[in-house]
């Protein structure tokens, strides 16, 4: 399989795991931008929004996801998609490159990979542990709203 071609595969399976039945309480969105007007903007690959419940405290308190998709151990050497600012944040890879850059993964950040060979589902082959966000929740919430916003008129 081609880098395109992985990232791809990795991408749908991402999707189908962030919101398995289409439902549209799940708050995510894809290639969300941070910071666009300044020297250091950064764009996280996936993020998915939790919220404890719909009251305002529930929305505060609520988790954010952020996802970066690998496709390969180069990719996942380059400097570039390793912007981890939610609570909780994951790798998106194959096994395979796992298995060589594991020891490079920090501590924080988990990891999903294909379940298989048949590449069906993900599964979490590391576990992510809780981290203070970079960002308060509505500049979050914002961001995710407009890179929907964005896809939805695609």
């Amino acid at each position: 399989m081609t880098r395109p071609e992985t990232t791809k595969m990795l991408s749908e399976l991402l999707e189908a795991h962030i919101c398995p039945h289409n439902d549209p309480r799940v708050y995510w969105a894809k290639e969300v931008t941070f910071d666009l007007m300044t020297e250091h903007p950064i764009r996280v690959d996936y993020m998915k929004f939790i919220p404890v419940n719909n009251t305002v405290s529930g929305i505060e308190k609520g988790d954010f996801y952020c996802f970066e998709v690998k496709s390969s151990v180069e990719d996942f050497n380059s400097k570039n998609g390793h912007n981890f600012i939610g609570d909780l944040n994951y790798y998106v890879m194959t096994k395979q490159t796992f298995e060589t850059v594991r020891h490079l993964i920090p501590y924080n950040v988990g990891v999903y990979a294909p379940a298989d060979e048949s590449y069906r589902w993900l599964e979490c082959v590391k576990k992510a542990r809780r981290k203070d966000r970079q960002k308060p929740c509505s500049e979050m919430l914002l961001m995710m709203f407009r890179s929907f916003a964005r896809d939805a008129r695609r």
